[in-house]
C-alpha cells in the first residue's frame, strides 16, 4: 500500500515538474527531487526510468551527483521562492512574522548562493 501511495505522489509531484518546465512560474527542480524520491520509494522500475529521462538529466542530475545547479535554475528557483514570500511580507502586519520571512530571504539566498555550486 505504500509503494502504490509514494508511486502516486510521486506521478503528482512529476505532472507539477513537467508544468514548471513549460510555465516559469512553477519551480522544476523541487517538484522533480520531490519526484525522485517518491520513485525511489515506490519502485526500483519507476525510479530508474525516471533518472533515465532527459527532463531529469536536464534539470537534476548535475544537482543530485554534484549538489551544483546551473544559473538558470537558481535564478528561477529564487525568484519563485522570493515571489511567493513576498506575498506575506506585504499582507501579514506582524512584525514577528516580517522578521521570519526577512530570515527566510537571507538564508535561502545565502544556501543559493554560498552552499549550491553553480554549474
Amino acid at each position: 500500500m505504500h509503494r502504490f501511495i509514494y508511486l502516486t505522489i510521486g506521478f503528482i509531484f512529476l505532472a507539477l515538474g513537467l508544468l514548471g518546465v513549460v510555465f516559469p512560474i512553477l519551480p522544476t527542480t523541487p517538484f522533480l527531487l520531490a519526484t525522485s524520491f517518491c520513485f525511489a520509494k515506490g519502485s526500483d522500475r519507476f525510479h530508474r526510468w525516471f533518472t533515465e529521462t532527459k527532463i531529469y538529466k536536464n534539470n537534476l542530475e548535475s544537482f543530485v551527483n554534484e549538489r551544483a545547479m546551473t544559473l538558470r535554475t537558481k535564478i528561477c528557483t529564487l525568484a519563485f521562492a522570493s515571489i511567493m514570500l513576498l506575498f506575506p511580507l506585504i499582507f501579514v502586519d506582524v512584525l514577528a512574522f516580517r522578521l521570519f520571512i526577512i530570515a527566510l530571504y537571507i538564508i535561502k539566498y545565502y544556501y543559493f548562493i554560498f552552499r549550491i555550486k553553480t554549474v
